[in-house]
């Protein structure tokens, strides 16, 4: 099978003591990255009870829930939330590495926090494992939103009001695997880009735009409000377009139309929930954990000095479904390398893509490059 093949040459017990000394060096640089971010959830509590103390108990005890139903529903797809098990306090907590609090706020009956539960990820793994529930744990970068709005034949984006952005900007925070942010609208916004841009897919300014606010990918939401005329009552086209940094477009459409008393507003609050949804649900369909499927790629990675390399080890330890990075070679110029992986390796380029790594074919093999590398090259190229 292609990729499954190792570096071999000569002079290896060099290489291997070349290696140690140099792992002893990058180890004492500092702590890889956690792979644990995405077990972590913030939850906010307010409880009153008969007590201050009886008040934390119960806070305590329903942050770490509202917690645990928070981490199932990030890591799993939405039509499995009817199989997502259901566990008692006690189940719960044997899940919990451990909770921090901030905000704490107390009065006499009353208890208010922040609450930071961290989860288990090996039990939570093997939770969903022994239930036979799919889930996945790569986050995406930050997605930024272009909600572009029809009514009336007139197409806007920065424009003010824009009830389609602000049914975006309603959406609650409960950190998905993909983040969401809105542009400003501030003169600079709205020099990069405009409405019909957007809508027709403008890369460079897309690009421009997305530079502008670091973020992954743009999501251009489409949305124009008519009237059903079965039901006389308003209809929503909406069509999201997700342009990738690697040339990826994925494009949902969805047509809603009011229910029984439900405003405009409404409507269009409803739809960009469900838009967010099924983006989320996308991208986790992308980047499902196999743990029956594993692979291995031999890797060259250009080095200009040692910094460099901590810098891309750091991001690999980032990546869940990096299982193990075997060194090979070193030299002055260039770390050789093996990555151990799951999934296929559609799934791994993607994941590294989101730890600003960029995977390509470079000749007989594999390059491994940090992504602000490969993109100052194309920028040259194309000088």
């Amino acid at each position: 099978m292609i990729d499954r093949c190792r570096f071999i040459g000569a002079g290896a017990a060099r290489r291997i003591a070349l290696g140690l000394v140099f792992w002893a060096a990058v180890l004492a640089a500092g702590p890889a990255q956690a792979r644990d971010d995405v077990y972590e959830v913030v939850v906010p509590v307010d409880v009153t009870a008969q007590s201050a103390s009886e008040a934390k108990t119960e806070a305590l005890a329903d942050g770490e829930r509202e917690a645990f139903i928070r981490l199932l529903e990030r890591l799993t797809l939405l039509e499995d939330r009817g199989r997502l098990p259901q566990l008692g306090p006690q189940g719960i907590t044997t899940l919990v590495r451990d909770i921090s609090v901030d905000d704490e706020k107390t009065s006499g009956v009353r208890y208010l926090a922040k609450l930071t539960v961290r989860f288990k990820r090996e039990e939570i793994r093997k939770l969903l494992i022994d239930l036979n529930i799919p889930f996945a744990e790569t986050p995406s970068k930050p997605a930024l939103v272009l909600p572009v709005y029809q009514a009336a034949g007139t197409l806007m984006l920065f424009d003010d009001p824009n009830p389609w952005r602000e049914a975006w900007a309603g959406l609650p925070e409960r950190g998905n695997l993909v983040p969401l942010m809105l542009p400003k609208g501030d003169l600079s916004d709205i020099a990069a880009i405009g409405a019909e841009q957007a809508v027709q897919g403008d890369r460079q300014r897309l690009e421009a735009i997305a530079g502008r606010y670091r973020a992954g990918d743009v999501l251009v939401a489409f949305a124009r409000l008519g009237l059903d005329l079965k039901t006389s009552r308003p209809r929503l086209d909406a069509e999201l377009v997700r342009y990738g940094g690697t040339d990826r477009v994925q494009r949902l459409t969805n047509a809603l139309t009011a229910g029984p008393g439900e405003t405009p507003q409404g409507l269009l609050n409803r739809a960009a929930k469900l838009q967010a949804r099924l983006i989320e649900d996308h991208w986790k369909l992308d980047n499902l954990m196999r743990f029956d499927q594993t692979g291995v790629i031999a890797v060259t990675i250009p080095i200009p000095d040692l910094k460099s390399w901590i810098g891309i080890r750091r991001n690999l330890a980032g990546v869940s479904i990096v299982r193990q990075v075997d060194l090979v070679l070193l030299s002055r110029n260039e770390v050789r390398a093996n990555l151990i992986y799951l999934g296929r390796l559609e799934q791994l380029i993607l994941a590294l893509e989101q730890s600003d790594l960029h995977l390509s074919k470079g000749g007989d093999g594999w390059i491994l490059r940090p992504l602000r590398a490969t993109q100052g090259q194309k920028q040259n190229n194309a000088g």
